[in-house]
């Protein structure tokens, strides 16, 4: 579960880290309100579940509360990465001195929580892992020992800030104590900033929750906006199913994360272009299955959907049930490549070769992936 940046920030700051003054708005008005109480320049940032809000003209700087307004009113009539704005974070300008990341993480490698530090803040931390992998600094913090004064200050002086170490190290414990309190699987501020004076900033702040702890904090399961949500992810919530939206053109149905990551990159190896990742789970019925292939077939590139099987506690002939319940259920506009293997595969390609719709079964999950990525027009070279 993500939370909106004036959510997270608001979590920082119930743990000592300072933040900029302001106020989330969903109208030009009540831009200009806010603006007018903070009596200076203000920023209006859209407030949407997505990076690259700058690059796309979501955040705007407004020096009068009629600049507010404007650049309000522009703002909430984008669309940024498919999410409409329909919220705002107004808050007052700041003097940046200098600006830096800051974040936890879970290592999967290590299974430890990792704190990043870098001075390259304000841009995408990934395309700087990419581009100069030496220029974040990391830690790992020990479950038990927790995070030491010695790695804060090291970590403070990886990133040209010899003077700010005590302000440092306040700001690093308390972003460690958000992720831990919060059961979160990320917890960064970017930038964080340097202001003219020597104070330490969070003008940016994300917070990505673990669902599979969210039983343990109710208050913050009550954050989630469904309106901050595409329609697929909120109805793939709803049928507790893992969605991730690609924007290909090849759909793919697997059960297990790791075959769904498999089975993409074998899309991709052959020329193709996978539209999401979605997970049905272990055990999936045909009722799940019906639910999740509707879903895959909603995408707007849609040419072709693939559905990769391995029958374990999941039975194949519940599947192709799931299957031929959901194309009775919906207008079927594109073909399917199903492969289905282990437990009742037969039954269930029996049940599949004795429907009347466009479906392809192929033998192995090779033989799909080439029959998907040429019915959706793409290349087979591999």
């Amino acid at each position: 579960m993500r939370l909106q940046e004036y959510q997270s920030k608001l979590l920082f700051a119930e743990r000592g880290i300072a933040i900029p003054r302001g106020s989330v708005a969903a109208s030009p008005e009540e831009a200009r309100r806010i603006a007018r109480d903070l009596g200076g320049a203000v920023a209006v940032k859209a407030q949407v579940l997505v990076g690259g809000r700058g690059k796309a003209g979501g955040v705007r700087l407004a020096g009068t509360p009629e600049e507010a307004g404007e650049a309000a009113a522009a703002v909430l009539k984008m669309q940024i990465g498919g999410y409409p704005v329909h919220k705002l974070l107004v808050e007052e300008a700041v003097d940046i001195r200098q600006e830096l990341y800051l974040g936890v993480a879970i290592d999967r490698n290590l299974r430890q929580a990792v704190m990043m530090a870098s001075a390259e803040g304000g841009v995408e931390i990934e395309q700087v892992a990419h581009d100069d992998p030496g220029a974040i600094k990391r830690v790992a913090i020990d479950p038990l020992l927790g995070l030491g004064t010695a790695q804060t200050h090291g970590l403070a002086k990886g990133i040209g800030l010899p003077e700010e170490l005590d302000a440092f190290d306040g700001v690093a414990r308390s972003l460690h104590e958000t992720f831990l309190s919060c059961d979160a699987l990320l917890a960064e501020i970017n930038p964080l900033t340097v202001t003219n004076t020597g104070q330490l900033l969070a003008l940016d702040g994300k917070v990505i929750l673990d669902d599979n702890a969210l039983f343990r904090h109710p208050d913050l399961e009550q954050l989630r906006d469904a309106s901050d949500e595409t329609l697929a992810e909120r109805e793939a919530r709803e049928a507790g199913l893992s969605y991730v939206y690609l924007g290909g053109e090849i759909g793919c149905m697997v059960n297990g994360a790791g075959l769904a990551m498999a089975t993409m990159d074998v899309i991709k190896f052959f020329g193709g272009a996978p539209a999401n990742f979605l997970d049905v789970g272990g055990g999936a019925r045909a009722e799940r299955v019906a639910a999740a292939l509707r879903l895959v077939m909603s995408a707007p590139k849609i040419k072709v959907v693939l559905i990769n099987i391995f029958g374990g506690i999941t039975r194949c002939d519940e599947v192709a049930r799931g299957i031929v319940a959901a194309l009775e259920g919906i207008e079927s506009r594109v073909p399917l490549v199903v492969q289905l293997s282990g437990t009742n595969e037969g039954q269930g390609r029996a049940i599949l070769n004795a429907s009347t719709y466009r479906l392809t079964v192929a033998g192995t999950l090779t033989e799909a992936a080439q029959k998907a990525v040429a019915l959706a027009g793409g290349r087979l070279e591999a």
